[in-house]
């Protein structure tokens, strides 16, 4: 059985966009030099020809990846229950670094530089089904780190 992307409506709108989009306009574009390339003669040393190739290979893979992820995928929906840190929220935590504010996304949609942490990370899973005022420790390389819940919104 395939596993589950839990993905917010405009993450699925975004891989859409770029599935559109490599299904299209990238698969021309690679058509294109691909026949530039057979048009310059001889394959077997054509370097235009193999790296044409590769990029249709790589292009291939990411469709198959993005049908995957799509078909699988679980939309977030938000809950009435927003005492609850659930995939969709977004807290406030208070730790020794000060106040951050962290959005629990699906894998596919982390982006942690940006505050959005996957529901699998190791700080994704200690904060669901927290509430406000809970403490939780996470350990880390560099040693643990105690954050506090504060808020929490959908």
């Amino acid at each position: 059985m395939a596993k589950q992307t839990y993905l917010s409506r405009e993450g699925i709108e975004a891989l859409k966009k770029e599935l559109h989009e490599l299904k299209t306009t990238k698969r021309q574009e690679i058509a294109k030099r691909l026949q530039e390339a057979k048009d310059l003669g001889d394959l077997s040393e054509n370097a235009e020809y193999f790296e044409a190739k590769e990029a249709q290979s790589l292009n291939d893979n990411r469709i198959a990846e993005l049908e995957d992820l799509l078909k699988n995928a679980v939309v977030i929906e938000a809950s009435n229950e927003e005492n609850i840190v659930r995939i969709g929220s977004t807290i406030e935590v208070k730790s020794n670094r000060g106040v951050e504010a962290f959005s629990i996304v699906g894998s596919a949609e982390a982006k942690p530089q940006e505050g959005k942490i996957s529901n699998e990370s190791p700080l994704g899973r200690a904060f669901l089904g927290q509430k406000i005022g809970n403490e939780i420790e996470i350990k880390t390389p560099g040693g643990a780190v105690k954050y506090k819940i504060i808020k929490i919104e959908k």
